[in-house]
């Protein structure tokens, strides 16, 4: 629940969602359905006003702001539509950046999900040198440099192109096959959802239908 114009907003009901590792989770509807929010609450950057979230077992709204952003950096990686790079820092810096804000070793372990995106030899470049497509890819490897249990991807193929589009998706399939992570996906597109092993259909902020593609 949140507050508008001074009203107050139940913007999801009755939701219960689990997500397990290596588990593809698309959230499928229209705008304003409650997907983005449902991600905001899985990624520890909003809190019920109801009920409980948990991440790796923890109770997210019983964490003090240290304990979140500690949570947060280490357990979570996001991908946004608009990729989120800082565009004065060049790629390898953008990637090795949540490393460096945890005071660990950056260089080696960001070229090396640089090279998993395929991406590693616009390491120099800055972000604007990039197509959104290969900012994208910049952006998954970023949000991989901590080995994160959980993925959460808000309409990460929204600015781009099928085809662009499309090798995002299978990037995005890959993590949750190959790392194991937890990936969530709030998507528009029936396409876009078909690459998970579960959709989730929302509509004014319930789940209406589940289906299990794997």
């Amino acid at each position: 629940m949140y507050a508008t114009a001074g009203a107050a907003v139940l913007a999801l009901r009755d939701v219960s969602l689990d997500v397990e590792a290596g588990e593809f989770v698309a959230l499928v509807g229209r705008s304003g359905c409650g997907k983005s929010t449902l991600l905001n609450l899985c990624g520890a950057i909003d809190f019920p006003s109801e009920g409980v979230v948990r991440i790796d077992g923890q109770v997210t709204s019983a964490l003090g702001d240290t304990e979140l952003t500690r949570l947060r950096r280490a357990k979570i990686g996001f991908i946004f539509q608009s990729f989120q790079l800082i565009h004065t820092l060049s790629v390898i810096e953008n990637v090795e950046l949540p490393l460096l804000l945890a005071r660990r070793k950056a260089r080696e372990t960001a070229f090396e999900r640089l090279r998993w995106v395929e991406m590693e030899e616009y390491a120099g470049r800055l972000p604007h040198q990039l197509s959104g497509g290969q900012q994208q890819r910049v952006a998954i490897a970023r949000a991989l440099v901590n080995d994160p249990r959980l993925i959460l991807a808000d309409e990460p193929t929204g600015n781009l192109d099928t085809t662009t589009g499309e090798i995002v998706l299978r990037l995005l399939r890959r993590i949750a096959d190959e790392f194991q992570s937890a990936v969530v996906m709030a998507t528009h597109s029936a396409d876009s959802a078909s690459f998970a092993d579960q959709i989730v259909q929302m509509r004014d902020g319930r789940m209406v239908h589940e289906a299990i593609l794997r």
